[in-house]
């Protein structure tokens, strides 16, 4: 595929992704406002501005000692955070407040494209992971503004994919990247073999070990009294098709489960599903939202709130890592290491290869096949404290082993932001 064909596609595609907005977004009220952004519609900005884009809120929580970083060392900026999803803007929106200017990320065209960017004029754009938008970055290039891959990432799958569908234009898109920041050695590797200038590629790891975020005390102190005494098993982050199969499993296993299991599904949309899963499967069932306690007798509880996934890790005994169980690779692992939590996930990994193969070569998780084996394996870790214990402080270890990679981005990017 070249780039004028990706274009045509990605003009061809721009009425859907507006119906998608309307159908998917329209119960937000900031609907209007990103359907107008992803059209290139935005206030102009004035000064000095660096522009950082991280699609959700896994990579703007990953970003966030990197964006504390940036605001400290040049203050002298604006910051344009741009998100693609109304979840990432609203965490935008609640950890920077005013500090920051929060827009939605235009479509990949090049009229909208050229709009957005003569509106906010960044000195520097800095992308987060994955976020690989060819005709963004053929622009920067022809406007000689630097344009940066930062905690870059690239999966087996998402690495195959390119190669068999779009290798030309991934190899053109990432060889007019200004500097690359890779995570991992995995990585790295893939990059070079699309095209990437090895000159222009650093390894500088993770930036989500760096993770500087804090649990609110008070916070704590109301889930704890929610949940009671009893023992807690967090399924945090759980995708499409998790939570049936954790149920259903659930079920075989509740005899051998002396433990409240919260589960926190991926996305908002997906609370009232979870529900009447467990529900319908004849769970005494309970809303984190409705109910200020749970009684003796509940065997599941929902988390249907956002911005407290670090507080359910916090009371919780056991981890389960969601995305896992499922062909999703996983979700972020490293915030329940953070916490000294033991980890468990499922055997679909391919987001965190490297760190899901550390924390395993470290004792610091375990790994299962399957639900049932999920279940048995919370089981025997509810009778054996010495070995979560053993589990949780090796999870810690590797995190605080890990950390750095904010300092060596900034290392990298200092070379194209003037001061």
């Amino acid at each position: 595929m070249n780039r004028f064909l990706y274009s045509l596609i990605i003009w061809l595609s721009i009425p859907f992704a507006l119906l998608k907005i309307l159908l998917k977004d329209s119960h937000d009220p900031s609907w209007k406002l990103k359907l107008k952004n992803q059209l290139g519609f935005v206030k102009k900005i004035s000064g000095r501005v660096i522009w950082i884009h991280s699609v959700s809120v896994g990579e703007f929580n990953a970003s966030k000692p990197l964006i504390d970083a940036i605001l400290s060392q040049y203050q002298n900026y604006k910051i344009v955070i741009t998100t693609t999803t109304m979840t990432g803007a609203l965490a935008v929106k609640n950890h920077y407040k005013d500090n920051v200017v929060h827009y939605f990320l235009p479509f990949d065209a090049k009229l909208i494209i050229n709009s957005f960017l003569g509106k906010i004029k960044p000195e520097i754009c800095i992308l987060m992971e994955t976020e690989i938008w060819p005709n963004l970055i053929h622009i920067l290039n022809k406007k000689n503004i630097a344009v940066a891959l930062i905690n870059a990432r690239l999966s087996e799958k998402s690495f195959h994919k390119y190669q068999r569908f779009t290798k030309k234009l991934v190899r053109e898109t990432l060889r007019k990247l200004t500097v690359i920041c890779s995570q991992n050695n995995f990585s790295s590797d893939r990059f070079i073999t699309l095209g990437a200038k090895k000159e222009s590629l650093l390894t500088i790891g993770s930036l989500k070990f760096d993770s500087t975020d804090s649990v609110d005390s008070n916070l704590i102190k109301t889930l704890r009294q929610m949940v009671g005494e009893r023992s807690v098993t967090v399924f945090a982050s759980t995708r499409v098709g998790e939570e049936q199969l954790i149920i259903e499993s659930y079920l075989r296993f509740k005899d051998l489960l002396n433990t409240l299991l919260v589960i926190i599904p991926r996305h908002p949309e997906r609370f009232d599903e979870a529900f009447k899963i467990a529900k319908n499967a004849g769970f005494n069932v309970q809303r984190r939202s409705k109910i200020d306690q749970c009684t003796e007798d509940t065997d599941i509880l929902i988390g249907d709130s956002m911005g407290e996934m670090m507080t359910y890790y916090s009371i919780c005994d056991i981890a389960f890592i969601g995305g896992s169980l499922t062909d999703n690779g996983s979700q972020n692992m490293l915030e329940a290491a953070s916490l000294t939590k033991p980890i468990i996930f499922g055997p679909s990994t391919y987001n965190f290869e490297e760190i899901s193969k550390q924390l395993l070569d470290n004792d610091a998780s375990i790994q299962v096949a399957n639900a049932d084996e999920l279940m048995q394996t919370i089981s025997e870790l509810l009778m054996n404290e010495p070995r979560r214990s053993m589990l949780g402080s090796n999870a810690r270890k590797t995190f605080e082993n890990n950390q750095g990679a904010v300092n060596k981005a900034m290392m990298a990017l200092e070379p194209f932001i003037k001061t």
